[in-house]
Parts: structure tokens; sequence; C-alpha cells
């Protein structure tokens, strides 16, 4: 996508022809509009109108216009980079297909763009640290944050610094930062319906780690559909995962362990119904015969598990193209008001159940 260099250039008039390059006002004038809507189109805004947008791309073409960038960097405080933060290990950042996913969706969104996307990985403090100074340097023009805990401090400070910056996920109901998330709530609540709808009484869930608004969210849809069916809540049913295969193994021991009827679980990640399905083959539990058993996401690992496994599927991909499109409005209008989206979950029933 073209960009605007932010400056006016010189235009050298030489035996009565124009020598200098097209400006911006020179675009804004073929396309019969103003100065700031050439810029919106050109730095991806999407407070355009397409018959706006149409006429300044036709009248770049025409023109030849070429942005400066270095001078619209020098002018406007760019660097025409964004960083994707992933406070994970590498561990999980290539074994879980959410990872890919997002990386995917963002990736899509700004190909036709300028900015370079910069993944940053914080696994320690002092990787914290250093990236924190960098983000005070300004070396970025917008931060993508993926899975947020609760307690990580970045979100505040990117306030502080007033860095265009949007979160997959969110650290609590009342987030300030602008955020992309999914119906979790909605979304574990019409799967846990849908296991005990099939008869099922004995229903656990595997969390995802408690310091996830994310895992919070489902494990109350989990409740709300236990409460609505009017069976009795049960500790005992509840397992703590960390999103983690093994942390899902770990949790179906428990389970079987404490509540050896167990008739059904809904685990909070496709990836910890993989590890639970794993434990219940190695304990001679037959899925769905005996126990029934519903993952998180719909990722490829659900397709591939035998049986097939119903899943409550998200749009990650499309939460990926969401953040960058939202970042992208942010850092090109320099607005002020944050964007809360919440995109919807669909119940995708397989062999499991």
């Amino acid at each position: 996508m073209w960009r605007d260099s932010g400056v006016r250039e010189a235009v050298v008039a030489m035996n009565g022809r124009h020598s200098g390059r097209p400006t911006l006002e020179e675009v804004a004038v073929r396309a019969g509009v103003g100065r700031g809507t050439v810029s919106r189109v050109i730095n991806g805004s999407p407070r355009v109108s397409d018959r706006a947008k149409a006429a300044v791309e036709a009248a770049i073409a025409e023109l030849g216009y070429v942005p400066n960038r270095a001078a619209r960097a020098l002018a406007g405080n760019r660097t025409d980079a964004i960083a994707l933060v992933i406070p994970e290990p590498e561990t999980r950042l290539f074994a879980e297909p959410y990872f890919s996913d997002i990386i995917r969706g963002i990736g899509a969104e700004l190909a036709d763009t300028d900015m370079q996307l910069l993944l940053t990985l914080i696994r320690t403090p002092k990787e914290r640290t250093r990236f924190a100074q960098y983000l005070a340097a300004h070396r970025v023009d917008g931060v993508l944050l993926v899975s947020v805990h609760e307690d990580d401090p970045l979100p505040d400070l990117l306030e502080q610094l007033e860095m265009p910056a949007v979160l997959n996920g969110r650290r609590s109901d009342l987030e300030s930062v602008s955020y992309v998330d999914a119906d979790n709530v909605g979304g574990a609540r019409s799967a846990v319906a849908h296991l005990i709808a099939r008869g099922r009484r004995q229903v656990a869930t595997i969390t995802g780690p408690q310091d996830m608004y994310v895992a919070r969210c489902r494990l109350d849809g989990y409740h709300q559909a236990v409460d609505e069916a009017g069976l009795a809540p049960s500790d005992t049913l509840v397992a703590h995962g960390d999103f983690t295969e093994q942390g899902g193994r770990r949790a179906m021991r428990e389970l079987l362990e404490r509540a050896p009827g167990v008739d059904a679980v809904f685990a909070a990640s496709d990836v910890m119904a993989a590890g639970a399905r794993a434990v219940l083959r190695e304990a001679g539990r037959r899925v769905p015969e005996d126990v029934a058993l519903i993952g998180f996401e719909d990722s490829a690992i659900a397709r591939h598990m035998d049986p097939a496994l119903t899943s409550v599927r998200q749009p990650t991909e499309e939460m990926g193209r969401t953040m960058a499109r939202v970042l992208l409005e942010e850092i090109a209008e320099r607005a002020s008001v944050r964007r809360h989206v919440v995109l919807a979950t669909e119940l995708v029933q397989r062999d499991s159940v």
C-alpha cells in the first residue's frame, strides 16, 4: 500500500516543465479530495469512503506518486514497524496452533502495507525490562500483545507511553487498552450445555491458567451451563491446567482420581483436550462411549484427533486480522478512543461426543 511522506516535497520547474516528484497536494487536487483524505488512504485508514479511496488510488497511479519514506518517518516520528509481543516460551509458540493462526491473520492484514512485523518473545524479567526500554525509545509505531496475563505490566506501560496497542484478549472486563477477543463465556456455556443435553451428568472441566481472563471466562461459562441445567456444582469436577498438552494430561489424571465416574470433559483448549484424550486411552476409557470430550478453538488438532474432537470454534485468524486492522487505525488516526471487539464463537460437532 502506498505511504504518505507527511511533508511537502519541492517542485522545481525547468523550461516550463515539471521536473520534481509529484507531491501529496498534487494527488489531492487530481483526486478532488483534501490532503487529509489522501493521507488516510495512503496510511490504510478504514475511515475513507470507497469512492474517495478509488479516486486517490487512481490519482496516485496517474501521477506516479512515490512517498518519501525517510522524510515521512522524520516528520511524523514513524518507524514503519509493529511489535508482536508473545510473553510465552518458544516451546508454546511452536507447539500450539493458536499462535500460528494469530500470526497468520496479522501477517495477512499487514501484507499490503509497508509495516514491518517484529516478533518478540518475553520469557524473563530481563527481557521484559529490555523491551520496555525499546518501547520508551519509540522504536516501533505500535504493539500487538498476544497471550495476556493478569499481572503483565506491559499494557500499563503502553498506556503511559501513549503507544498505540491492541491486546489479544484482555486482563479483565474493565480493560482500558484496545483489544480483540472471542466470546469465551458463551462458547464454553454452549459446549457444556451440549454435553448435558446428550445425557452426561458427571461433566468435568479442565481450565486454563487462572491468571488469564480468557481462562476465567471459560470456567464461568462452564459454571453457568451446570447451573442452568440444575446440576449440583462440584469442585472435584474442576481441574486446573495451563493450556499445554502436559497440563491437560495432569488435569485428566487428577479428575480420574477424584471423580472416577466422570462421563464428560470440557477442556478449555484443544491442546489440553489432546492431553486428556491420551490419559483416557491409557486408562481404558473410550471416547465418546465412556467419556465425551469437547475442546476449545477448533484448531487443526481437533480435526486430526481420533476420534475427531468436538470443539468451540473461535475465529483465530480473523482475530489476528482484526487486531492488525484496529492497530493500523490507531496509528493512522492517533485516536484516543479505544476499541473493544468481541467475535462470536460456534460449536463444531464431531465424533468425540
